[in-house]
C-alpha cells in the first residue's frame, strides 16, 4: 500500500498545520465582503478624557462583588477541567441549556493600543470563528503574522492548536454571553501600546468612540463628599474580607 508524506505527520506537526490554516482562514476576503460584516470598531480613548472619572467608592468591592468574582472564576476553572471528562450526552445537555439561555455571544477583541473590534457570534461557534473574523480585517502586510487571543487575569491563551480549546464552543469556554479577548502578535514589535492597531484603512475609517458609561451621578456614592480618613475606615469596615485575606494581613 502506498503512503504519502501526510500519512507520517506527527500529532505535533498536525497541530501546527491546523493552527496555520486557522490563522490564514478567510485571509483573502475582499474589502467589500469585510465591510458587509456586522461588526463595530471602537477607537482608543485619547488620554482617557472621554471616560468620566469615577469616585473612589466605586472601586471598593462589596462582599457580593468578591463572592461573584470567586464564583465566576471557580465555574470557569471547573468547566475547563471537567469538559474533557464529560460524556457526550452530558456535554450536549449542557450545551443545549446554555444555548437556550445565551444563544449569542458578544466578543470584543482588544489590540495593544486599546482599539477594539466587536462582533456577535453564535454561542455554538468555536474560537476558530473569532480568529477568522479578525484575520481579514488586518492590513495585508500583517496578515501572515500569527496572533493569539487570550484573557487576563488570570492569563488564559485561547489557541486553535490547543485540543482543550478548539473543540469547545464559545459557551463551553465560558465566554458567553459577552467577553473581552486581548490580542498579541508573535512579532513583539506590533505589541507596543504606542503602535496603532494594524487594521485596514477602510476598517479604521468606520471606527467610533467607545460607548460612554452611565453618568457618574448614577453610580453608588458619586454624590457623596470626598471621603475623609474616618469615612474611609467606615467603608472598609463594612466590607466583609475573606478569612484567607485576613490571615495574610496578620504579622
Amino acid at each position: 500500500m502506498s503512503t504519502t508524506a501526510s500519512d507520517h505527520q506527527s500529532p505535533i506537526q498536525t497541530t501546527e498545520v491546523n493552527e496555520t490554516l486557522a490563522q490564514k482562514e478567510t485571509a483573502t476576503a475582499g474589502t467589500h465582503d469585510i465591510l458587509d460584516q456586522d461588526f463595530h470598531v471602537y477607537r482608543p480613548a485619547e488620554g482617557g478624557s472621554s471616560i468620566p472619572a469615577l469616585p473612589d467608592s466605586y472601586f471598593v468591592p462589596t462582599a457580593a462583588d468578591l463572592k461573584a468574582a470567586q464564583d465566576t472564576l471557580s465555574a470557569r476553572t471547573r468547566a475547563l477541567v471537567d469538559a474533557p471528562l464529560q460524556t457526550r450526552a452530558v456535554r450536549e445537555a449542557n450545551e443545549t441549556t446554555k444555548r437556550a439561555k445565551w444563544p449569542n455571544t458578544t466578543i470584543r477583541v482588544k489590540f495593544p493600543d486599546r482599539t477594539q473590534l466587536e462582533k456577535v457570534f453564535l454561542s455554538t461557534d468555536k474560537i476558530r470563528s473569532v480568529y477568522a473574523f479578525v484575520r481579514p480585517l488586518l492590513r495585508e502586510d500583517v496578515r501572515p503574522i500569527k496572533f493569539i487571543l487570550y484573557q487576563s487575569p488570570p492569563k488564559r491563551d485561547l489557541k486553535v492548536s490547543d485540543p482543550q480549546v478548539r473543540n469547545l464552543s464559545l459557551a463551553e469556554l465560558q465566554l458567553a454571553p459577552s467577553s473581552i479577548l486581548l490580542l498579541r502578535f508573535e512579532d513583539e514589535a506590533l505589541n507596543a501600546s504606542t503602535i496603532p492597531a494594524p487594521l485596514l484603512p477602510s476598517v479604521l475609517n468606520t471606527a467610533t468612540d467607545l460607548p460612554i458609561p452611565r453618568d457618574v451621578s448614577d453610580l453608588p456614592g458619586s454624590s457623596q463628599p470626598e471621603p475623609t480618613s474616618t469615612t474611609s475606615q467606615k467603608v472598609a469596615s463594612t466590607v466583609k474580607v475573606p478569612k484567607w485575606l485576613k490571615l495574610g494581613n496578620k504579622k
